[in-house]
This record gives structure tokens, C-alpha cells and sequence, in this order.
């Protein structure tokens, strides 16, 4: 029974070998070695790297057992017969052939969703089996979570996951020392100018590829770009092929639609009617949420940032939704591969709407992955004084305005007026410049805008 589980570690390991380094690796540890653990939930939309990410923890275990509900449905007779956890763990130890130890043994449920008696029993492990490493994940997680009330509350420990980073992307290519360096830079301490625009030629190819782990995997493993997209496609398939599952809410051919107008509407405010003009609002904005909760879109929301929490103030009627991934984006817009490598700037593209798409997804991808993390937005609409700041950020007390720029070059007349009305001392361009510092404003490269967050939540970077 040792050797065949020892064997099936082995095996795991070589499947895994082509893993990329995540920072959410760090989490995914420090959970395993604490010792008040509670059983862990890792949400985040399909395909975003949550079972490789187990798969890695694994390799910190002695034993590791992985049930997936989506191709083992027969594992699921095990649930639902309020047996105690430990004596669950015994038995599902026969059915797999492998011991399943407290402390030697990591315990993985994936695809979860589809055992929902699986799912109430989590609860359990903590009150009764807080010894036993457990981690469950799903695809449509969000979905059967808002079926169970009160699910799992205080005895479950959610972890956030989403697509690979930039800097992340840097470490797959096998150029830490880059990131490195990039993380230490700041606007008082500027990167040289070759590294700086190397750096610029490998966020125009992370524009084109996005941080799906498949299609970073096959780009890092190849080169070539065209393999990419092609993968990109692949993934569009999958997300459109699980639209059919949410039929029994949205029909799949409305949350299709819908889905492709986020990508047409990600610049501005986000209007239902052009969604889906022969369907009613509330519907749409059904179609949006499901969306939302799986990963696929995420809103930047109003907030009036007369103080903290921003959330304290916000407009939900002023809403801009941004998709999941550049690379989704880029393709599904059908924007020509050459049109991304060969700019010196991105205002072509839809208006210069990548360099914010990117910048949200930067912000959502390096905040605390112990909270699912809101964006949000200024704007006011005033007969010849309206204003826009594309990303506000909460950091400590301080409010920070972040305003984007797709080039090098662009007035700031919105972040002066947002500054001087909210009595904000600093403020933040980021854009295709270096590192630098003007008067009262921070600049920071695209590529590093996560450094903005460094010091909120270092343990992501």
C-alpha cells in the first residue's frame, strides 16, 4: 500500500514537471505548515492553474490523494452519510489505494461543484479532522457555493486565484532576475533604459498571450505565437461549452453575447441595452453577474473616495467591466498579432482600453488572495468638467488615484482635478515611461504597476 502510494507521488511529480512558479505557491505552504488550519477552498475561474497549483503542494507531502467529481462521479457514494471524517478518510483510502495520513498526506477534491454531499461535508474536517491537509477547488464553484446557505462560514479558508501575472510570466521565461529588478525599482530609482525597454518588448508579447497557464505554457515551451492563439481558442471553446451548464439560470446563446460585449464595451460604462438589444435589461445584467461570479468579467466600480473604505461610496450605476485576460480579449476582437508587436504605443487598440484592462487585472492579480478584491473608479459628469480616474487604490489611509496612459506622452488635467477636490497629496500615471517622479505624481511603467502594491501585500510578490 506504501510503495503503490509513493509510486503515485512519483508519477504526480512527472506530470508536473512542466509547472511554472506562482506566488500563490508561498500561500498554498504557509497554509500546509500553520497549525490553526481550517479545510481550503481555491476559487478562481476555469483554467486559471488551481490544480497544478495542488499538484506542486504535494510535492511537500508524503502521500497525496486527488479525487476529481468530474471524472470519478462514483466517489461521491462516500458523502452525504454523516460518517466522521476520519473514518470517511479510511474508507476513501481503500478506494484509492493509498494511506491518507493526518500530516502525511495531502487530500485534494477537485471539480467539486459536482458533489454537492462532498462539499457539506467540508465543514466537518474542521470541527472534527482539523489534522487532515484538505483541498477542495471547482470550476463552477461560485455557482454551487450561492446554493448552500451559509456554507462553510468560519470553517473553511478561501484562497483567490487568477491568471498569471506579469511578473509571474518573467519567472516562466526564466527571467526572475528581471522581475527582480523590476521589483526593486521605484520612481526615485528608475530601471537603466535598454532593461527598461526589454521589459516593454515582453509586455507586448504578454498582451497577445495573456496569463491562462496553457497558453503561457505553450508560448514559453515554443515560442510561437500562433500556438498561442490557438490555444486561446481552445480556452474560448471550454468557457463556452460551460455557458450550456449555467442554462438552467441564463440561456447560453444570451451569456454568449453578453460575454463578447464586455470585450466591445470594455472601454466606459458598461450599458446593457447594447449587450443584447432584443432582451431586457434584467436580464442582461443576470447574464453579467454569472459572469462575474465566474471569473470572466470583473466590474470597476464608482466610488465618490470622500474617504476610506471606497466601498464605503460607491455608484453600482456607473459600473466598466473588464474581461478576465488580455490575450481573451485581443482575440476575440480579432486585433492583428503584428498591430500589438509593432506598436510604440497602444492607443490604436479600442482606444487605448488594453493598457487599463491590464492595469485592473495587474491590481486583482497581486492583492491579498484571502479576499476577493473589488476594483473601483472615479468619475464625475459635468457640462464641460467632466473627469475620469481609471483606478483609485486604498493604501493604508491614503487614497491613491491611479490614471492610465497607453503611450508615453498625455495630460493629467483629470488627476489634478481629482487631487486638489479630494485633498490627495500624491497621485500615479502609469504608462510606456520609465520609472520617474514629476512634481506630485508618481509614474510607473505598466509592466509594474504591481509595485504600487508591494508594500500592502508583500507576500504576493
Amino acid at each position: 500500500m506504501q510503495n503503490y502510494a509513493i509510486f503515485t507521488l512519483t508519477i504526480l511529480i512527472i506530470m508536473n514537471t512542466g509547472y511554472f512558479k506562482r506566488n500563490i505557491d508561498r500561500v498554498l505552504l504557509s497554509w500546509a505548515q500553520g497549525k490553526a488550519r481550517k479545510p481550503l477552498l481555491l476559487r478562481g475561474a476555469r483554467q486559471t492553474g488551481k490544480t497544478s497549483a495542488v499538484r506542486e503542494l504535494a510535492r511537500h507531502f508524503r502521500h497525496y490523494v486527488e479525487i476529481n467529481f468530474d471524472d470519478d462521479a462514483e466517489a461521491g457514494v462516500f458523502f452525504g452519510q454523516n460518517l466522521h471524517p476520519g473514518e470517511l478518510c479510511s474508507r476513501l483510502s481503500l478506494y484509492v489505494h493509498t494511506p491518507i495520513v493526518p500530516g502525511e498526506t495531502l487530500l485534494f477534491f477537485d471539480e467539486i461543484q459536482n458533489c454537492i454531499p462532498a462539499m457539506k461535508e467540508l465543514r466537518y474536517f474542521y470541527e472534527k479532522y482539523p489534522e487532515q491537509h484538505l483541498v477542495a477547488a471547482g470550476s463552477l464553484l461560485e455557482f454551487a457555493l450561492e446554493e448552500i446557505p451559509s456554507f462553510g462560514v468560519g470553517r473553511l479558508h478561501s484562497v483567490y486565484m487568477y491568471p498569471f501575472s506579469f511578473y509571474e510570466f518573467l519567472g516562466a521565461l526564466g527571467e526572475e532576475d528581471s522581475a527582480e529588478a523590476c521589483r526593486k525599482a521605484a520612481p526615485e530609482n528608475p530601471l537603466p533604459e535598454p532593461v527598461h525597454k526589454q521589459l516593454l518588448d515582453r509586455l507586448k508579447v504578454f498582451f497577445l498571450i495573456g496569463g491562462m497557464p496553457e497558453s503561457v505554457a505553450h508560448y514559453v515551451q515554443t515560442g510561437d505565437l500562433l500556438r498561442s492563439q490557438e490555444t486561446i481558442e481552445d480556452l474560448l471553446s471550454a468557457f463556452r461549452d460551460d455557458f450550456a451548464k449555467y442554462r438552467s439560470r441564463i440561456p447560453a446563446l444570451l451569456l454568449n453575447e453578453v460575454f463578447e460585449s464586455v470585450m466591445h464595451q470594455a472601454v466606459g460604462k458598461f450599458i446593457y441595452e447594447r449587450a443584447a438589444p432584443e432582451t431586457g435589461n434584467a436580464r442582461v445584467k443576470q447574464a453579467l453577474e454569472l459572469l462575474i461570479m465566474a471569473g470572466l468579467a470583473h466590474p470597476v466600480t464608482h466610488s465618490a473616495a470622500n474617504g476610506i473604505p471606497l466601498g464605503a461610496e460607491t455608484n453600482p450605476k456607473y459600473r466598466r467591466v473588464i474581461p478576465c485576460d488580455t490575450g481573451i480579449f485581443l482575440h476575440v476582437l480579432g486585433i492583428n498579432t503584428a498591430e500589438i508587436l509593432l506598436a510604440k504605443d497602444f492607443k490604436t487598440v479600442n482606444r487605448g482600453v488594453l493598457a487599463e484592462i491590464f492595469t485592473g487585472l495587474e491590481l486583482l492579480k497581486n492583492s491579498s488572495t484571502h479576499a476577493q478584491r473589488q476594483l473601483y473608479c472615479w468619475r464625475r459628469e459635468k457640462r464641460q468638467s467632466s473627469a475620469q480616474i481609471d483606478y483609485l487604490v486604498q493604501r493604508g489611509e491614503e487614497i491613491l488615484p491611479i490614471e492610465v496612459k497607453s503611450g508615453t506622452q498625455g495630460g493629467m488635467k483629470s488627476l489634478n482635478m481629482f487631487m486638489k477636490e479630494k485633498n490627495i497629496r500624491r497621485g500615479i500615471r502609469t504608462s510606456l515611461e520609465n520609472f520617474a517622479r514629476e512634481d506630485a505624481f508618481d509614474i510607473y511603467p505598466l509592466y509594474a504597476v504591481s509595485n504600487i502594491l508591494l508594500w500592502i501585500f508583500p507576500d504576493n510578490h
